[in-house]
């Protein structure tokens, strides 16, 4: 949430009170439109694949959609929680695994401590890092050590989709 609300020029605050909650303030600059019309964005191909995928992220609710869309659109996936468990999926099944979908910011291990030990194991594997924050701070220093790409969160079907091909589709340098 914070990542998101920054991003569009606002900010957070919160109150908390030990016995008697928080209280979270969200303020987002106005808008200078009298009336918004919602704009008809037109539809995109979902781009679909057979690869396998594993998806590394420590949200339930991020692990359930992201993996439904992953399945729907024809990829194999595993679930990592967190980032051991990742590390112990990819080892297994490191000839299998074309692609690794890794949120950022996780309890325990970091995603740019899977990122690199990922990178140990097959320094070929395809990486494209998720994170509900900016492309920039941590985020551009895993994409400075060869990344293949960022998705921040939260995401559509039809951008999942074109991020996950256009990284699969590339060639290894």
């Amino acid at each position: 949430a914070y990542g998101i609300i920054k991003n569009h020029e606002g900010m957070i605050t919160v109150y908390s009170e030990k016995g008697h909650g928080a209280t979270f303030n969200v303020f987002l600059p106005a808008s200078a439109h009298q009336d918004l019309e919602l704009e008809q964005k037109p539809q995109q191909e979902l781009r679909r694949g057979e690869e396998t995928i594993l998806l590394v992220d420590d949200e339930e609710t991020n692990i359930l959609v992201t993996s439904n869309i992953l399945v729907t659109l024809g990829y194999k996936t595993y679930v990592a929680r967190n980032g051991v468990d990742a590390l112990s999926i990819f080892k297994s099944k490191k000839d299998e695994i074309d692609l690794i979908i890794l949120d950022m910011i996780m309890p325990g291990m970091s995603g740019g401590d899977v990122y690199d030990q990922a990178k140990l194991i097959n320094p070929a594997i395809k990486v494209l890092l998720s994170s509900g924050y900016s492309v920039t701070g941590e985020a551009a220093k895993i994409l400075e050590r060869g990344c293949n790409g960022f998705i921040q969160k939260p995401f559509e079907i039809e951008q999942l989709s074109a991020k996950v091909r256009e990284i699969l589709d590339k060639r290894s340098a």
